[in-house]
């Protein structure tokens, strides 16, 4: 897949409720529905295969299209932002909305995250 740079991105879909992309060596996470203890476990296993196998430096997720988000959902966040940061990566979050923006204002999330309004202020930002 091509964006308008020139640069390719390689999708990588889970399940119908979760995308996989890979820019460069950012990793976007295009979560679709609910992110909690249901599919944590597998959003997690999966995220971390493509950090490893592609490489990554930095996760942006994308809560653009996500209704709700628990405590599981903070420790998929945390625990990757664990894997990245001690290579320089960063983590950040996209198209938060009020509930989502809640509880990662209260998890305290947002002193070690970045949140942007969409995924591609999000690329821009990374690519610095």
């Amino acid at each position: 897949m091509q964006n308008g740079t020139g640069n390719s991105r390689s999708k990588f879909s889970g399940e119908e409720d979760v995308v996989y992309e890979v820019y460069q060596r950012c990793l976007i996470i295009r979560l679709n529905g609910e992110l909690d203890h249901h599919n944590a476990v597998r959003i997690r296993e999966e995220a971390d295969k493509l950090i490893d196998r592609k490489n990554i430096k930095h996760i942006i997720f994308d809560f653009t299209a996500t209704s709700f988000m628990d405590s599981a959902g903070i420790g998929v966040i945390m625990g990757r932002y664990r894997k990245v940061i001690f290579i320089g990566g960063k983590i950040a979050v996209a198209g938060v909305n009020m509930a989502v923006d809640r509880i990662l204002k209260i998890s305290g999330l947002y002193k070690i995250i970045e949140k942007f309004d969409n995924v591609e202020a999000a690329l821009k930002a990374m690519q610095r």
